[in-house]
């Protein structure tokens, strides 16, 4: 993936912060007005819910800065956090220009665990998107996972996928799929509502990745045929049926969450050739 160093970065589009040592934590808190509140946990491992409390912090959350230095795409040669702004600013400008009323948002980068819309969440839980206040939440740490303990190439291409992935979960939100799939209840299995969802946010990720490079003012100049390699091959290691593999030697495919290997690949290679979110359909 290739950075335009002329490109305007746009850093209050990030934020972060740091906080003390994650607690045990609690059950995940499910209730809300108009129905149910659950926080949608884009985490490609699935996610622990003794991650998520509806309690607060076990230690002082500190606000930080680091990204303000980020100003142009020149930066991501010298500051790499700055590609955390790059993907953010690239994903949202083409949204914004895709999506009639959109609505813009922000990437929290945490470490340790972070207070949210959705309850207190430790980096155990990996990336995700919370609907109550509309965040993305990442520890940048899941991406040494990706690699080391799943199988991933990585590299920036995978990483901007899985940020990608989760503003798919803030536009499943804003068209009110996300909603609907919470009303239907907690249901698993390879053809259930939520693996549905989980494989629409990763045709969304692919369809930004089809147009990122397509405006003269984006941070991403050019995506390369290795780079879709990449977060193709990232998609796939976070397949439910490859994780299950790995964890415990078979495949349970009642218990799915996120989608299989294979789906999860091709839900993005739909997004990416299409280059149409009207092709995301997966509940079709």
């Amino acid at each position: 993936m290739q950075y335009r160093d002329s490109a305007n970065l746009d850093s209050s589009q990030v934020t972060s912060s740091s906080g003390g040592a994650g607690g045990s934590g609690g059950r995940l808190a499910v209730g809300g007005v108009g129905g149910i509140i659950i926080v949608l946990l884009a985490m490609f491992l699935g996610f622990d819910p003794s991650a998520l409390v509806g309690g607060t912090a076990s230690g002082p959350q500190q606000q930080t800065d680091e990204y303000s230095r980020c100003r142009t795409g020149a930066d991501v040669q010298t500051n790499r956090d700055c590609r955390f702004v790059a993907y953010t600013n690239s994903i949202q400008a083409y949204w914004g220009k895709a999506m009639s009323g959109y609505q813009p948002t922000k990437t929290h980068i945490f470490t340790g665990q972070v207070s949210t819309g959705c309850g207190t969440a430790t980096s155990a839980v990996g990336p995700f998107y919370c609907p109550s206040d509309r965040v993305v939440y990442l520890d940048t740490g899941f991406f040494d996972q990706l690699t080391k303990q799943l199988g991933a190439q990585g590299g920036d291409a995978a990483e901007a996928y899985v940020i990608a992935h989760e503003y798919g979960h803030h536009i499943s939100n804003l068209t009110g799929v996300l909603d609907k799939v919470q009303q239907a209840g907690n249901q698993t299995g390879a053809n259930s509502p939520q693996v549905k969802l989980e494989l629409q946010a990763d045709c969304y990720a692919g369809v930004w990745m089809a147009n990122a490079t397509k405006s003269a003012t984006s941070p991403i100049a050019a995506i390369t045929g290795e780079d879709v390699a990449r977060a193709a091959d990232a998609a796939s290691s976070v397949g439910d049926d490859r994780i299950q593999q790995q964890s415990s030697g078979r495949v349970d495919r009642e218990s799915w969450t996120h989608g299989s290997a294979a789906q999860r690949q091709n839900w993005l290679a739909t997004g990416f050739n299409s280059g149409d979110p009207t092709k995301c359909n997966t509940f079709a």
